[in-house]
């Protein structure tokens, strides 16, 4: 009985000792059905590497889901992030793959529902102060239907999942502020939208508490790693031109995953 506490206590000591390393620990997830919803920033766009049934979704094996799922080898994986989502069309084309049955989701929108996309296309081809308006255009958006319209997707995907683990992540802080970047847009613009994405991190995670989901943000770990940074983990405008503003290979594995990882 001495040595069977013995070998007891050695395993809880390393249990212990594995959780406050932060130690994975794929057999916890091995049980998981897991679905990630949501649009570029989940599907991984920019990260190169899409599956070729994927489409126009550009759905990327280096993206944060999949690299969950590879190292973690959870009992299902099913990939529904597609770039371009909005909530709409999340809820309206990828909560099939939701049952009874899901026991972890995954999901990132609302950029695309306040037209971040154009918002950066402004930027880069017109001029400050048209910047700037653009941005205040998309904060009054973010204040304004953005919060009924997280609200919905999430109800949709509880009543879909009702056990489900559902983990909501933001998107990063897009410039480090009198960094490197000496041509492109000017240091107020670059406030602009780091003011911008602030606000929508902001309403996501207050959408995401009301919903009683888990939101991770990620600008932490994106810290340093801004555009006008001496290590950017994203894109700043590129080739070809949907990488432009989103995360790199690096900004999903560096950024995104662990992120995630620490929540799910």
């Amino acid at each position: 009985m001495l040595w069977r506490r013995i070998v007891l206590s050695a395993t809880t000591a390393l249990a212990v000792a594995a959780t406050a390393l932060g130690v994975a620990q794929p057999a916890a997830a091995a049980g998981d059905n897991y679905v990630a919803l949501g649009d570029s920033y989940s599907s991984g766009v920019g990260a190169g590497s899409y599956y070729s049934d994927s489409g126009d979704c550009r759905r990327s094996s280096k993206s944060y889901p999949a690299l969950w799922a590879a190292s973690n080898a959870p009992a299902s994986f099913s990939f529904q992030a597609c770039s371009g989502a909005t909530s709409g069309t999340v809820r309206s084309g990828q909560l099939g793959a939701l049952s009874g049955a899901t026991t972890l989701v995954s999901v990132t929108a609302g950029g695309n529902d306040v037209g971040f996309a154009d918002v950066m296309q402004t930027c880069v081809l017109q001029s400050e102060a048209t910047c700037v308006s653009a941005v205040n255009t998309a904060i009054s958006k973010m204040n304004g239907p953005l919060p009924g319209s997280l609200a919905g997707l999430y109800t949709d995907i509880r009543s879909r999942a009702s056990r489900a683990h559902v983990v909501v992540l933001g998107y990063p802080r897009f410039y480090k502020l009198s960094g490197n970047c000496i041509v492109g847009l000017t240091e107020n613009e670059r406030a602009a939208i780091n003011r911008g994405s602030d606000t929508l991190n902001s309403v996501i995670a207050k959408a995401a508490a009301n919903a009683g989901f888990t939101y991770s943000s990620v600008v932490d770990e994106f810290t340093n790693h801004e555009i006008c940074s001496s290590d950017s983990w994203l894109h700043s405008v590129a080739v070809p031109v949907y990488h432009s503003y989103h995360p790199k290979e690096a900004g999903q594995s560096g950024g995104y995953l662990p992120a995630f990882r620490s929540v799910a």
